[in-house]
């Protein structure tokens, strides 16, 4: 057993290091600091405009403009971005993120209307550059153009996740620690500066040449075509797309999409609920203050679970560990039913946070596999907005439910959300654009083998 342990942990940190060594040291530290941002203004846009109008209102319309923007234009970005790649896309949108964050915060400074901090809460939710859907896209086209294999692929959506976890835990704690010790502002002005400089260097960074169109749709995976015809192409009797040709239309995302999408919101919403559900438990309790700390160590868990991804045994299939993933979750939240003290909640949300990011990580897998690499970008794109969106109607709904009936009512609403994901992943049947289902695409992915080499056995 503890040589299986060893040998465990040796291939999760040898898959982790076939990650890095696609991206480089310097990407995944650009992404992880560009996406800090987007953690911190939905949080920093209220606590600004609360310190500096004093009303709660205004705070909440001008964070939920913020969040509406995200929502509405985070699937354009995509979009833009599949069809004239990554570089120009994600360097305006990083530009003009950083200049509405600035005009919001000098706007609230001044104390502008209401309606005129929620036009520059939405411009600055819109302009969102999308970093993390945008690194999936392109560590997934990285790993896709290397031929490596799918378990690798896996664990870079593990580690992508993880950012995501770690920022989103990092972001709302460094908005409350300049709320506390100085003035929300600085903590917006700094979003400001970091998604100019590292959003910039994101968009400039080497790799982004992958996500171009003309790259994307001359890359040496085999996921677009079959082994015999991939094989022909490279040795020259089947000619490639020749460079400069304008991209073609993009194709057309499958249906079954549309599931992996309804199970994202309803995780967005079961987060939401959660969300709604701790801050009022922790107000009943009269220590308001520990919420932010609540929500930290739930997703440390998460993010701990996230990296742990890369050891699942590649036998065990994507919709298996979907639907392990959101039972785990509908289970695990039904003790904050009847949780009632701040520390039964702690131990109640960190073990709930170990079915988070698994979920997560399991719907972005198979979206991967479900859409076209050259729609890749915009699919992330509309997921996070799924979650995103989700989440924010759940706590804006919840958070009456919780003042009108307590906590439990805001934490059923959460374990109801997880149940019906639940139901999605135990119905739904997740087909790749090819036709066939996400899990009979891994040997279409593979580079053709010689003869002679056995191939494995064991479906991804």
């Amino acid at each position: 057993m503890g040589e299986t342990g060893s040998s465990g942990r040796r291939g999760t940190s040898a898959a982790y290091r076939e990650v890095i060594g696609l991206t480089g040291p310097l990407l995944p530290v650009m992404s992880f600091l560009a996406r800090l941002p987007t953690a911190t203004i939905q949080f920093g846009s209220v606590l600004l405009v609360a310190r500096t109008s004093g009303s709660l209102a205004a705070a909440g319309l001008t964070g939920g403009a913020l969040a509406v923007g995200q929502v509405a234009c985070g699937p354009l970005v995509g979009r833009l971005a599949d069809r004239h790649g990554q570089r120009t896309v994600v360097l305006t949108c990083c530009l003009a993120n950083a200049l509405a964050i600035a005009g919001l915060v000098l706007g609230a400074l001044a104390g502008l209307p209401t309606a005129i901090l929620a036009v520059l809460g939405a411009a600055a939710g819109a302009t969102v550059p999308q970093i993390g859907p945008m690194a999936r896209a392109r560590l997934v086209a990285l790993a896709r153009g290397a031929g490596v294999r799918d378990s690798t692929v896996g664990a870079a959506l593990s580690f992508e996740s993880t950012l995501d976890e770690v920022s989103f835990v990092l972001g709302p704690a460094l908005v409350g620690l300049a709320a506390v010790t100085a003035h929300p502002g600085f903590a917006l002005g700094g979003a400001a500066v970091l998604v100019a400089l590292c959003g910039a260097g994101f968009a400039l960074h080497r790799t982004a040449a992958v996500t171009r169109p003309e790259s994307i749709a001359t890359a040496p995976a085999i996921r677009s075509e079959s082994a015999a015809t991939a094989a022909e192409r490279r040795s020259g009797a089947v000619p490639a797309p020749p460079p400069g040709r304008p991209a073609p239309a993009l194709p057309r995302i499958p249906r079954s999409v549309h599931s992996l999408r309804a199970a994202l919101a309803l995780q967005g919403a079961m987060f939401g609920a959660c969300q709604a559900g701790i801050t009022a438990l922790t107000e009943r309790l009269e220590q308001p203050d520990q919420a932010g700390l609540v929500y930290a160590a739930m997703g440390v868990m998460s993010a701990v679970a996230g990296l742990s991804m890369a050891a699942v045994p590649a036998r065990v299939a994507l919709t298996t560990r979907w639907r392990v993933a959101t039972a785990a979750a509908c289970v695990l939240s039904l003790p904050l039913l009847w949780t009632e003290s701040l520390i039964a909640l702690y131990a109640t949300v960190v073990v709930l946070g170990v079915a988070y990011a698994p979920h997560l990580i399991t719907v972005f897998g198979l979206t991967e596999r479900v859409v076209p690499p050259a729609r890749l970008a915009e699919a992330m794109a509309v997921a996070t907005s799924a979650l995103v969106g989700g989440q924010a109607l759940a706590v804006a709904g919840t958070g009456r439910l919780a003042e009108s009936y307590g906590p439990a009512a805001a934490f059923g609403a959460g374990s109801l959300a997880a149940a019906l994901a639940g139901l999605i992943a135990l119905t739904a049947r997740p087909e790749s654009y090819t036709g066939r289902t996400a899990e009979s695409v891994r040997h279409a992915r593979e580079p053709a083998r010689p003869a002679s080499a056995p191939r494995p056995g064991e479906p991804v």
